[in-house]
């Protein structure tokens, strides 16, 4: 991970989350400490939630100021408010790992945000169960690990994989239509930094062929679901949804390319906001400051 310089010579462009129980006076105080390390407060959103009394903010801040200071000063106020709290510098790529199987839509479109500077990740790495994706990898100048799945030798993949995390110092896990259910032990590993996405059917129409069965039921509405992981399968806190309207001209084929947009466009918001530090956790459910 990239550290700010030790006394930085110009302003560095902070963005600061966190989140503590609900009380008079927080806003004032993170604003105040700020002010006092010379920032200049360039967005703050915030949110009081009263059914679970907790209260969120994200702050991008400009300051000359060193992070160990900054650091040192936030410590302080975040055992004065009981917070959980992150700092880092704004539009920092975060190390990312991607996760593929056989559909290359999702993984393309990645790729492509990443190479026209438009998303703020550096995949630094693509992993799959099959090879069909190789290519695509190589393409974009991404190393591809081939790490095959069987029910035999799903303990080891997942211990290869978390090998890889750990060599790669990977922050972020995207499973970009990766088509393996992950234990619990592993959820719990990368808890709160690996992110799914999947078609909307769930669970009226499970299996390979879900557009297929969505076709032949004549289902109006097409969409997709992007979430961080939990050992709950596919019921982690939900990011991103996004729905498409279909109608009885549209063949299996033109659902199956109507969804595989909508996957790919809910994802990319849904990392996007995660490498932005938009996303905090509330129990089930997650803060968006878009």
């Amino acid at each position: 991970m990239t550290s700010s310089p030790a006394a930085p010579a110009e302003p560095v462009h902070w963005v600061l989350t966190l989140s503590c129980p609900d009380r008079a006076g927080i806003v004032h105080a993170v604003a105040g400490l700020l002010a006092e390390h010379g920032g200049n407060i360039t967005e703050s959103q915030q949110f009081g939630d009263p059914e679970t009394h907790l209260f969120f903010m994200r702050v991008q801040v400009e300051a000359a100021v060193a992070r160990e200071e900054l650091t040192e000063a936030l410590t302080a106020l975040a055992a004065q408010f009981s917070m959980t709290w992150h700092l880092d510098v704004v539009g920092r790529p975060v190390r990312t790992l991607v996760l593929v199987s056989t559909a290359a839509h999702c993984l393309h479109d990645l790729l492509f945000r990443q190479r026209s500077e438009d998303l703020p990740i550096d995949v630094v790495g693509v992993a799959g169960n099959h090879r069909d994706l190789e290519p695509l990898a190589e393409f974009y100048g991404k190393t591809f690990h081939h790490i095959p799945v069987t029910k035999d030798t799903k303990a080891d993949a997942e211990a290869r994989l978390l090998a890889l995390v750990e060599e790669l110092d990977v922050e972020l896990v995207v499973l970009a239509r990766y088509m393996q259910i992950l234990s619990d032990d592993l959820c719990r590993k990368l808890e709160g930094r690996i992110i799914n996405i999947h078609h909307s059917f769930l669970p009226s129409f499970k299996g390979a062929k879900p557009y297929h069965q969505a076709h032949s039921r004549g289902v109006k509405l097409i969409g997709a679901t992007s979430h961080y992981v939990t050992g709950d399968l596919d019921e982690g806190p939900i990011i991103e949804q996004d729905v498409e309207r279909v109608d009885h001209s549209r063949s299996t084929d033109a659902m199956v390319a109507l969804g595989q947009d909508v996957e790919r466009r809910v994802l990319a918001r849904a990392v996007r906001w995660h490498a932005e530090h938009r996303v905090l956790l509330n129990g089930h459910r997650t803060v968006i400051f878009r």
